[in-house]
């Protein structure tokens, strides 16, 4: 009898972790989407190609996704505020996505914070936070 009840406790025991097991599947597969974006074009036509990939990105995972745009070298130049997508920019940090400018880029092309759009994240080095997103487990793309 005592064999019987020490089976079934067992069994018990083993159904309980994997309920538990389930749900920690459960969460984490709940878990929002991380993307981080590369643009490093200068070009409107390559800007408006990401910040279209950023809706559609939102639209496939949901508005609790977390997106980055991250503007290094050439691509700086789209995040000063009188470029021709600045509007764009504006409706995609309305929508939660945060946008990064490099410093060392803005350096090698004289331009100031002055010069640029408003509510930017400002990074040293545009390529390293791409690269320490990737190690922290974000998808990395470039329209």
């Amino acid at each position: 009898m005592r064999t019987v009840a020490r089976h079934f406790r067992t069994w018990i025991l083993l159904i309980a972790a994997c309920l538990a097991a389930a749900g920690a599947v459960d969460a984490a597969d709940t878990k929002p989407e991380r993307i981080v974006i590369q643009v490093s074009d200068g070009q409107p036509g390559t800007w408006n190609q990401a910040l279209n990939v950023v809706g559609n990105l939102r639209e496939a995972y949901g508005p609790e996704t977390r997106i980055e745009v991250v503007a290094f070298g050439q691509g700086i130049h789209m995040l000063k505020f009188d470029t021709p997508v600045a509007s764009r920019l504006l409706d995609t940090q309305k929508a939660g996505v945060k946008i990064y400018a490099c410093e060392n880029s803005m350096l090698r092309n004289k331009l100031s914070r002055g010069d640029m759009a408003a509510d930017l994240v400002y990074v040293d080095a545009g390529v390293k936070h791409i690269v320490d997103r990737q190690r922290e487990g974000w998808a990395a793309i470039r329209p």
